[in-house]
């Protein structure tokens, strides 16, 4: 099993969104560091490339063919400084002002403002059990331009697109000559099975060319958030304009991180360290689970899920009555518990009233601790 480390890194019940740094391989990383820098490679000093640092492109590509069915070669994976930039990059070139854009309801905010900055306009369109629903992102906004989503592991409702979705989803983009943008934000923790394949590689299968799915992933969750490496999976015949907008943008992202993280791909610590976070994050959630039974039953309705880094909880219709989940999450952080209410995340209904709970950052104590003092927030 993973060992339980309560360090110095592990954050507060219930944070969302972050993960035990305090668990990284420093040592490693600084071994790395050190051999790298202390004689750097001539093009490494002199030569930024806007497209990044070609052995960490191959690293990440190698990587994501592996372990997540993405077809891709090296020249279509692009560095960016984190996912954010990514998205960022994506919208701004694919949109026009004005453009319609699906974007999952509830859903990531920063996608939201990412579609605003380009001047375009996101259309929430409903999540359910199967993911974003197809049919009244075509009623909404039948000639949208992009469709964003969170196909893997949907954020915050945590459901994963079917199938049949999927593939609707496929056949709407290339039917309208649509883009899609597959946010694959946390993946790699997936508790039960292996993880689920990226919708850009179910495009290949389907329809080859050409491609109209764009995949974006981070380090932040699987390594650590400082780090702000991203990078974009691209078709191959867009490579060339979304290097030139990322030269326009801030000419190359740094390279101090890129060698080292290239080599820690290819040396085999990356794939180490998910396995052990992996195991260290399921245990985690166990705990979360046995002390919501425990403490917060009758208050919240607690769901297991096989991937991610948080639970959502929905407010059980006592709690309700007496209280909004922005109210619940109020007197949460009175006792000091840091939870985000569910209806933050929707922008048209907030009916739905939940809180987020995450535990990856949070080491079992704490997390045994939380559950008490939210559970006294909510009955108080």
């Amino acid at each position: 099993g993973a060992r339980e480390d309560a360090t110095a890194a592990a954050g507060p019940a219930f944070t969302v969104g972050a993960p035990d740094t305090g668990q990284f391989p420093f040592d490693v990383w600084g071994r790395l560091l050190g051999r790298i820098w202390r004689r750097p490679p001539h093009d490494v000093m002199t030569q930024g490339r806007a497209g990044g640092y070609p052995p960490l492109r191959r690293a990440i590509a190698d990587y994501l063919r592996r372990v997540r069915a993405v077809a891709c070669d090296a020249d279509q994976v692009l560095i960016t400084s984190g996912a954010q930039q990514a998205l960022d990059l994506v919208v701004r070139l694919l949109l026009d002002p004005g453009d319609a854009v699906w974007v999952e309801n509830p859903g990531y905010s920063g996608l939201r403002g990412a579609v605003v900055a380009a001047g375009a306009t996101p259309v929430p369109v409903p999540v359910d059990a199967e993911g974003l629903s197809i049919r009244d992102g075509r009623r909404l906004a039948p000639a949208a331009r992009l469709a964003a989503v969170t196909p893997s592991h949907q954020f915050p409702l945590g459901v994963v697109m079917s199938l049949r979705r999927r593939l609707a989803l496929l056949d709407w983009a290339h039917d309208n000559d649509a883009w899609i943008v597959e946010d694959d934000y946390d993946s790699e923790y997936r508790y039960d099975g292996q993880p689920i394949a990226a919708l850009q590689g179910l495009e290949a299968s389907r329809h080859g060319g050409p491609g109209r799915v764009i995949y974006v992933g981070t380090f932040s969750k699987v390594l650590f958030p400082a780090l702000r490496v991203g990078y974009l999976v691209v078709p191959p015949d867009l490579a060339p304009a979304i290097v030139r907008a990322r030269r326009a943008l801030d000419d190359h992202p740094s390279v101090i991180a890129q060698p080292v993280l290239a080599t820690f791909i290819e040396d085999g610590y990356f794939t180490g360290h998910i396995r052990r976070m992996r195991a260290l994050y399921a245990a985690r959630q166990r705990a979360l689970l046995a002390a919501a039974a425990r403490h917060l039953d009758g208050l919240l309705e607690v769901d297991d899920d096989e991937t991610g880094l948080h639970l959502l909880a929905r407010l059980t219709p006592a709690v309700a009555a007496r209280m909004s989940d922005t109210e619940a999450a109020a007197r949460a952080a009175a006792h000091g518990v840091t939870v985000a209410p569910l209806s933050s995340y929707d922008s048209d209904d907030p009916g739905r009233q939940g809180l987020l709970l995450g535990y990856a950052g949070v080491a079992e104590a704490e997390i045994r601790a939380g559950a008490e003092r939210l559970a006294a927030a909510l009955q108080g």
